[in-house]
């Protein structure tokens, strides 16, 4: 079985791949330019490990939250191939990716992606003997708000770290805010989180799989 799994909702490129066990991974540091050289470098990995696009089973991709554009780009991208080679699709939360850095760490675990506008990204997970087990589902927050859904001794990781940590340590007890080596999607947990879906059944296709826009007002399209 083979798997290409991405994430764009972020600056760097994350791209994981899977065939029967062995995993590869890719990070880049695209920014804004994702969208010119995501196809490019989707060709230039699978030539590197000589597939053939047509031999891939799953295509998988993050769907946020995160960048609106970074988003679209991915997930356009990823349906374009599952349309063109009528293959199925698994779509993950960037969050659920993003709180695997921190399997390693037992307690409360959560990721807090910068949202802009004074607002965060974020989730909170209980670490069950390394297995993350979802209590919070993906929000858009204020500082205020999080720091309220949020257990004293929580362990934070995620860019939003860069604008929040001291806030974070003033509100919340005992709270542990990880060094940025964890702040970045790992490929391994992306195709990680894909298995855990897969394994679920939980499969889309080209027309079913929506992205997690939590700005709903700003990101309707109007006629």
């Amino acid at each position: 079985m083979k798997i290409l799994a991405i994430d764009t909702t972020t600056q760097v490129l994350c791209i994981g791949t899977f065939d029967n066990g062995k995993i590869c991974g890719y990070n880049l540091q695209l920014g804004k330019l994702q969208s010119e050289l995501l196809l490019p470098v989707i060709k230039r990995i699978s030539d590197a490990l000589k597939w053939r696009l047509e031999e891939i089973d799953y295509f998988a991709c993050g769907l946020g939250p995160g960048s609106f554009t970074g988003i679209r780009v991915g997930l356009g991208a990823v349906k374009g191939l599952s349309w063109s080679l009528h293959k199925p699709i698994i779509g993950v939360s960037t969050l659920d990716v993003l709180a695997k850095n921190a399997s390693e760490f037992s307690g409360v675990v959560v990721p807090v992606i910068d949202a802009k506008r004074s607002l965060i990204y974020c989730s909170v997970y209980k670490n069950l003997k390394g297995s993350l087990k979802k209590t919070l589902p993906d929000a858009l927050l204020d500082k205020t708000s999080l720091f309220k859904k949020v257990k004293p001794g929580s362990i934070f990781l995620g860019d939003a770290l860069g604008l929040y940590k001291h806030d974070i340590i003033e509100n919340v007890p005992g709270a542990v805010c990880l060094e940025r080596d964890y702040w970045q999607l790992k490929p391994h947990n992306l195709i990680s989180a894909v298995l855990e879906k897969l394994e679920k059944k939980e499969i889309s296709d080209t027309f079913k799989i929506k992205p997690i826009y939590l700005y709903p007002d700003e990101c309707q399209i109007k006629k």
